[in-house]
C-alpha cells in the first residue's frame, strides 16, 4: 500500500511521540504535525480528547483513518511506505517475528518498566502480562543479542520503536544500561533523522515551557 496523502501526527515535543516523528523521517513520507502543548495540558482539553479520550499522544490522521497507540501507529505507517524497506513483507519470514517484537512492546515492556519504575508490586507471574521484570528485559536482551539489530543486519520499525525506547528508559535508570541495549540504542540515535527530531524538540520544548510559564 502506497499513498502520496499527507499524514497529521498529533504531537508534543519529547514525548512518545518522538519516536513516530522519527519513523515518518526514516520513511521520507509526508506529513503535518498538530502541536500540542502538553506543558500548558492541551491534551487534556476537550478538542484533543475527541481525537484520543485517553489525552496520549501520539496520534495520526490519514485520510479519513484516525490511529491511536503507539505500536498500531508503528505498524501501519511502515506498511504504508514499504518503498523505505522498514517492514518485512507478509510472505518474509521475518513478517512474524517483527509483529511479535512490536506488540511485546506494548503489552509486556511498558507496563513492566511502569510498575518497576513505581515500586509497585507485580502481579503474579501466572497473571502479569510480562511474567516479571528480570524475564521480560531477559527476553530481549537474548533476542538483541543476535544483533546488530532485531533481526540481524537489516533495520526495522521494530528497531526505531526499541532504540528510542531503550535510549529514554536507560537515561532515567529504568531499564539497567546492558551492553546490547546501549549499543542498539546508540545505533538508533546516531541516525540523521533521530538527530533531526531530536534538535527540534528541544526548541519546541523551550517554547512550550516558556508559553506555560515553567
Amino acid at each position: 500500500m502506497t499513498t502520496t496523502d499527507r499524514i497529521t501526527l498529533y504531537y508534543s515535543p519529547q514525548t512518545r511521540a518522538t519516536g513516530a516523528r522519527v519513523l515518518l523521517e526514516e520513511l521520507r513520507a509526508p506529513y503535518d504535525l498538530h502541536v500540542l502543548n502538553a506543558k500548558a495540558g492541551e491534551q487534556r482539553k476537550d478538542a484533543y480528547l475527541a481525537v484520543n479520550p485517553l489525552g496520549k499522544v501520539p496520534a495520526i490522521r490519514h485520510g479519513e483513518a484516525l490511529v491511536t497507540e503507539q505500536v498500531a501507529i508503528y505498524i501501519y505507517l511502515a506498511d504504508l511506505f514499504p518503498q523505505a524497506g522498514l517492514t518485512p513483507a507478509l510472505d518474509d519470514p521475518r513478517r512474524g517475528p517483527y509483529l511479535r517484537w512490536i506488540a511485546y512492546y506494548g503489552s509486556s515492556f511498558e507496563p513492566a518498566v511502569i510498575d518497576h519504575f513505581m515500586k509497585r508490586e507485580p502481579a503474579p507471574i501466572t497473571m502479569s502480562p510480562y511474567a516479571d521484570y528480570d524475564t521480560m528485559l531477559g527476553a530481549l536482551e537474548a533476542q538483541l543479542a543476535k544483533g546488530p539489530y532485531l533481526f540481524g543486519d537489516k533495520i526495522t520499525a521494530a528497531d526505531i520503536l526499541w532504540g528510542i525506547a531503550f535510549n529514554w528508559t536507560m537515561t532515567f535508570g529504568i531499564v539497567p544500561k546492558r551492553d546490547v541495549f546501549v549499543r542498539h540504542a546508540e545505533r538508533i540515535t546516531s541516525r540523521p533523522a533521530y538527530q533531526r527530531v531530536t534538535a527540534a524538540d528541544q526548541e519546541m520544548a523551550a517554547a512550550h515551557a516558556a508559553a506555560a510559564g515553567v
